[in-house]
């Protein structure tokens, strides 16, 4: 059914895409990190440079957006649909809810904290599942019955303790 995403499917292509690969996911969660890290610098560049009215630090962010793209392009093709923004923004949005899940833990509201935590990481999961190709873009949610889902399946991939 659309929408549904067939998890055996998803595994036989995991699978299929390990074979004659040496996969370093530990490096690509650093990777990612480090580009949801230059997105935010982006950001600060861009509200900095808007606030002061200084255009040197539009200077910084083109520079900062030339590294983030550069980087970003060793993880996501270009070629495939609306793959490499969609990319960009989950990372985004990833790290906002993460910055935002932090604040709120250092507030004590550890339950709000908790709920943002689990989104920015579903969201990270995501990136994978689109960065690895291991579903379409269109195909990341899957029904609640399924007895695995694609954050799970990520979890096991992205495992930055296994070198």
């Amino acid at each position: 059914m659309k929408g549904e995403l067939d998890y055996r499917a998803v595994l036989a292509k995991i699978e299929e895409m390990k074979k004659g690969r040496n996969f370093d996911l530990s490096n690509e969660e650093d990777l990612a990190i480090a580009i949801m890290n230059l997105v935010s610098l982006e950001e600060h560049f861009f509200f900095t440079g808007a606030k002061t009215d200084k255009p040197e630090y539009f200077d910084l962010l083109t520079e900062v957006r030339a590294m983030r793209t550069k980087l970003l392009g060793r993880m996501i093709e270009k070629t495939e649909g609306e793959s490499w923004c969609i990319g960009k923004h989950l990372l985004a949005a990833s790290m906002r809810l993460f910055e935002v899940g932090t604040k709120l833990q250092s507030a004590d509201k550890h339950d709000e904290a908790k709920e943002t935590f689990a989104l920015a990481y579903k969201l990270f999961t995501m990136f994978f599942a689109v960065r690895l190709k291991v579903v379409d873009a269109s195909k990341l949610h899957m029904k609640k019955d399924e007895p695995m889902t694609i954050q799970d399946i990520m979890t096991k991939l992205v495992d930055c303790c296994k070198e």
